[in-house]
């Protein structure tokens, strides 16, 4: 079997982290205790770990393949080692999840979501995540025009593009009624599918035109209602042959987090088009696809230095553009538009003083500060903190990512006070 070979073959490591929360109130789980084995060989515990009260283990370092198996279009090895997770904690049902997928020089991250016990009740929930995209078979993309006209069936019901909170996923087909429906939150979504389409260990700017055109993509069929427009009550689907890969309750990778984090508002346009373009792609080893960006492609070009869009206008011609959407729902304000740092003051400080301050509530590892408008070393302290739980790079000042990051847990939170 293929992970087995790659676990005989493992030379390098990977880094594994995992954090834990309740489906009900989102609050993290501390405690749970995490038993974790090579898939395939259950009887072998390597490790067993708990986490903190912020629902988190430690940074643990795991046997994988070397690194260059990833980077290289001809290997046929699987570049990843496979790991099973067996989740319990008290009060809640267990969960396994078998073929969390670790590659070398990568901080994998393991979300886990756990459904509160019935008494005398506790039935496991299961999880098997399947192979790559780029090491196995998938149906190919199903080619489509790259802009909708405006006057098919149905109407454009957006008049300006909008980031969602979230979307509805179809977990197969379109006309598949078996496939179960599941509620994501985008930017979650968008870190899945990239995280299952591509390797982590490729270039950044790789990695950043992968995300534009995986965002761009999604948020054509959320602009244009696609599937709604053809009666159907979702916005998008796992299937390869419509859409992307996404895959329920897989891990994701740091390098991938933190580029969706500082993107997740753009998209890819063209001149006098209002709609986000479908930008669709291919491997370019098993499946050839011209017009299309390739993402071996588009990794061969990330390695000679080129910049995200400097690859996206490669494959999709010089007319393409990066915008910004209008809009991110779900979001109490804005960001003010510069990094909030020590010596800063005013409203938006003390706005951003009391969200992490709500956030302390659900997460007593970090610190509650006074919210007076000023940010002082006490306020840098407790952002620093919140990056570190939150997959941010800690570096105690408010930008961007960490400016909406604080928003959507702070939004989070503030429901799971109004639901109790």
């Amino acid at each position: 079997m293929a992970h087995i070979r790659a676990m005989q073959e493992a030379s390098e490591k990977g880094k594994l982290q995992i954090n834990v929360t309740s489906t009900v109130d989102g609050r993290p789980i501390a405690d749970a205790s995490i038993s974790i084995s090579y898939t395939g060989v259950p009887e072998n515990m390597l490790e067993r770990v708990e986490t903190n009260p912020s629902g988190q283990t430690e940074v643990l370092e795991l046997d994988a393949p070397p690194e260059e198996w990833s980077l290289d279009p001809d290997n046929e090895r699987q570049p990843y080692s496979e790991y099973t997770l067996d989740i319990s904690a008290p009060g809640f049902e267990p969960v396994s999840i078998a073929g969390a997928e670790i590659l070398a020089n990568v901080k994998a991250i393991q979300n886990v979501r756990m459904r509160p016990s019935d008494v005398g009740r506790e039935e496991e929930e299961v999880f098997v995540i399947p192979a790559h995209t780029l090491y196995a078979e998938y149906p190919p993309k199903i080619a489509e025009d790259e802009i909708k006209p405006v006057n098919e069936t149905g109407e454009i019901v957006l008049s300006r593009v909008v980031v969602p909170e979230y979307i509805v996923v179809h977990d197969g087909s379109p006309r598949d009624t078996t496939a179960m429906d599941y509620y994501v939150k985008y930017k979650d979504y968008i870190k899945n599918v990239a995280s299952s389409e591509i390797y982590a260990t490729w270039p950044a700017n790789t990695i950043r035109a992968n995300v534009l055109a995986i965002m761009s993509f999604t948020l054509n069929r959320v602009y244009t209602e696609w599937y709604r427009n053809r009666g159907y009550d979702f916005t998008i689907t796992s299937s390869t042959a419509f859409d992307h890969k996404w895959i329920p309750e897989r891990n994701i990778y740091d390098t991938i987090s933190v580029i969706v984090d500082e993107l997740f508002a753009d998209y890819l346009s063209r001149p006098n088009v209002r709609q986000p373009i479908l930008t669709q792609y291919c491997d370019g080893r098993r499946v050839t696809c011209p017009n299309w960006m390739t993402q071996w492609g588009s990794k061969e070009l990330g390695d000679q230095g080129y910049s995200p869009i400097e690859i996206l206008r490669y494959f999709y011609g010089d007319d393409m553009y990066i915008n910004t959407a209008e809009e991110i729902s779900g979001i109490p304000a804005s960001w003010p538009g510069y990094t909030l740092e020590e010596g800063s003051s005013g409203e938006k400080v003390r706005q951003m003083q009391e969200q992490l301050n709500v956030i302390a509530g659900a997460y007593p590892a970090l610190p509650k500060i006074t919210a007076d408008g000023i940010y002082g070393p006490a306020t840098e302290q407790a952002v620093r903190e919140f990056q570190s739980v939150f997959g941010l790079p800690a570096t105690g000042k408010v930008d961007y990512p960490t400016w909406y990051k604080i928003s959507e847990i702070y939004v989070g939170v503030s429901r799971i006070a109004e639901l109790t």
